[in-house]
């Protein structure tokens, strides 16, 4: 049978993890700041740095969100955003990630209208800001009404993609090929396979001859190479994360998960 090409990016948050998923093939990272607060926006040297050292079939898509929390921004917040993008788009960004709502739940379109303009020509992906909207159809539309927006990355508002299918399933069938339906939210080598399973067909009868496309962190720990280490002193927040372990994108789960994706179907 011949061989189902699906589109693998890889939500990380350090310039060594994109080189990490670009050697194993990664299709795609989306480069954030601070996993651990649900991705922020990455520093400019960052982006800066991760543009030239992937190779260009390795897109770079930068998420821009000023701060961790909910995403009903401030008007300064907001400010920041914008100056994200335009720094993002200097450095030679392939795409931008971001989402905005308003008190009540509801897509922010203007705002949002406005960071898509200011984007352009960058690829642009509404993320999972879409998984805590009041309503997911309505969400769909307002954001499919804007234009120049490519996909949302949706965890089918559940904890993870695994809860979330039915939901994700019909959100494909409804966006048809207006827009990129992106799970994202716990894909990992053990349960890729049972996902796409479940994805393929429903992707298949809307989007014939299009990759599916899959989100994924695939992070693993690698031990600091600190030999002193200080026990009384912490610079984190007051619920620790192991201050000596480092979270790094594990190559052997993007290896792992590249080759289910891209076996024959």
């Amino acid at each position: 049978m011949p061989q189902i090409h699906r589109i693998l990016e890889v939500c990380l948050d350090s310039v060594d993890s994109a080189v990490t998923a670009a050697s194993h093939s990664a299709d795609r990272v989306e480069l954030c700041g601070n996993l651990v607060e649900g991705g922020t926006t990455p520093s400019a040297g960052a982006v800066r740095l991760a543009r030239s050292l992937l190779p260009r079939s390795t897109l770079v898509h930068v998420m821009i969100r000023p701060r961790g929390g909910d995403f009903a921004y401030t008007d300064i917040e907001f400010e920041v955003m914008k100056s994200d993008i335009a720094h993002a788009k200097e450095a030679g960004a392939d795409g931008v990630v971001f989402g905005l709502l308003r008190p009540d739940g509801t897509i922010d379109v203007e705002r949002t209208t406005e960071i898509v303009r200011l984007a352009k020509p960058m690829n642009v992906t509404f993320h999972r800001a879409f998984d805590v909207s009041s309503d997911p159809f309505k969400a769909l539309e307002d954001i499919t009404s804007i234009g120049g927006i490519e996909r949302i990355l949706t965890s089918g508002q559940e904890e993870s993609v695994l809860e979330g299918l039915p939901l994700i399933k019909d959100l494909i069938r409804r966006a048809g090929n207006r827009i990129v339906i992106l799970p994202g939210g716990g894909i990992s080598p053990r349960n890729v396979e049972r996902i796409v399973s479940e994805l393929q067909p429903v992707h298949d009868e809307v989007n014939p001859g299009k990759p599916l496309e899959i989100h994924a962190a695939l992070q693993g720990e690698v031990e600091s190479v600190m030999k002193f280490r200080n026990p009384y002193v912490y610079m984190g927040v007051a619920i620790k994360t192991p201050e000596y372990s480092l979270i790094y994108t594990d190559g052997n789960q993007v290896k792992d998960v590249m080759g289910k994706l891209h076996k024959s179907g």
